[in-house]
């Protein structure tokens, strides 16, 4: 029997040798992973020690033979990552939930790799299985970050298809895909809408939403019945330091000033990198709850509902408070009584990134930072 999705689904149990086998002949994988575990290895000696930690790998690669094998093995990885870049990581709501279900969960999208690696950090935590990730094929020019990605349970949503009919029928087959993973009972995680929301507003894309229904429609079943096979529930995932946030707020500007923008070669896979080893500070990630019968009339009414329950589970931290208040600074309009507070740390800390960014860029970095603070700043 052919195997429909051989091009777009993550790696099975029996590929995951050969895959390791090829992440081991990569001089640039294994380059990066010795700088990360050794970063004060002086450049000199990392030719020497580079097939002695490829031999390492290679030791301790021979004992995967699993998906699951090999998430177990990036366990205490993605705990060191942890506790090298945040300062508290807080899951709630997964206790409202029932483990016996599956899910598709659909969250807001700050971070690439970051995300998806939060939601599954969280319910490997406590102890529930962990989804298969949605990610762009943009994402994965890079063979190596193709390679790990699918390996860790990612599949591929094809973005780069000008053809219409081809681009139709290739979201036919992501929406079969995802339904075809529910009814094995694998949970799924989606981001809101294609690409990071750069100034941090979260908005539901329907079109993603419509993507997701598309494969009821072809059998005759209504949007509500489609959904509800699906369960979703909305996850709201909150940094309070975004290591992209300069990159963002630059990119941005671009946008406004001359109408578009071009990424350079690989930015995305830097991207990547410092998303996950930059620093976050406190990190909280927020199970809501599943969409009833009635929030799933049709696309409209779902992406309202799941922005209304991102809302309501989003926090505003001080440093927001101190991006509204310096923005506010900025304008000339902080009361007298407010500029004789004293400086807190958050706004110490902000002062210190936006050091010598052009004034755009500046205030470009404290509107994002500054979400979701306006109507209270306004009090």
């Amino acid at each position: 029997m052919s195997d429909l999705f051989a091009d777009i689904r993550p790696f099975n149990d029996d590929e995951v040798e050969s895959v390791l086998t090829r992440l081991l002949a990569s001089d640039t994988l294994v380059s990066a992973m010795l700088q990360y575990r050794l970063p004060q290895l002086p450049r000199l000696l990392r030719p020497v020690v580079k097939p002695l930690f490829r031999t390492l790998m290679r030791t301790q690669f021979n004992r995967l033979s699993s998906v699951e094998d090999f998430q177990f093995w990036l366990e205490p990885r993605v705990e060191q990552l942890l506790n090298s870049t945040t300062t508290e990581v807080e899951v709630c709501g997964l206790d409202n939930l029932d483990p016996e279900k599956t899910h598709v969960w659909i969250s807001n999208h700050r971070d690439i790799a970051m995300d998806p690696t939060m939601i599954n950090y969280s319910l490997h935590l406590a102890g529930w299985p962990t989804s298969r990730i949605a990610i762009g094929d943009n994402l994965l020019s890079n063979p190596d970050v193709a390679d790990v990605m699918r390996l860790n349970k990612s599949f591929v949503v094809k973005r780069n298809i000008e053809n219409n009919r081809q681009k139709l029928k290739e979201l036919q087959r992501l929406s079969a895909y995802i339904r075809h993973s529910v009814s094995e009972g694998e949970s799924i995680w989606i981001a809101q809408r294609e690409g990071r929301a750069k100034d941090n507003i979260d908005r539901t894309d329907t079109a993603v939403l419509k993507m997701l229904a598309l494969h009821g429609r072809a059998n005759k079943e209504s949007f509500t019945d489609t959904m509800q096979q699906l369960n979703p529930v909305p996850v709201s995932i909150q940094y309070e330091w975004d290591p992209c946030d300069v990159l963002k707020a630059r990119e941005l500007v671009m946008l406004e000033q001359t109408g578009s923008y071009q990424k350079e070669a690989e930015e995305d896979v830097r991207s990547i990198l410092l998303g996950l080893t930059g620093c976050k500070g406190k990190v909280k990630v927020n199970f809501g709850r599943p969409l009833t019968e009635s929030e799933l009339l049709d696309a409209d009414t779902m992406a309202r509902c799941i922005d209304q329950q991102l809302t309501d589970m989003a926090e505003i931290w001080p440093v927001h408070q101190a991006a509204a208040e310096l923005l506010q600074a900025d304008d000339g309009l902080m009361s007298q009584a407010a500029q004789r507070q004293p400086i807190d740390n958050k706004k110490v800390q902000l002062e210190q990134r936006l050091t010598g960014l052009p004034d755009a860029v500046r205030q470009q970095m404290l509107k994002n930072y500054a979400v979701g603070c306006s109507a209270e700043m306004s009090d």
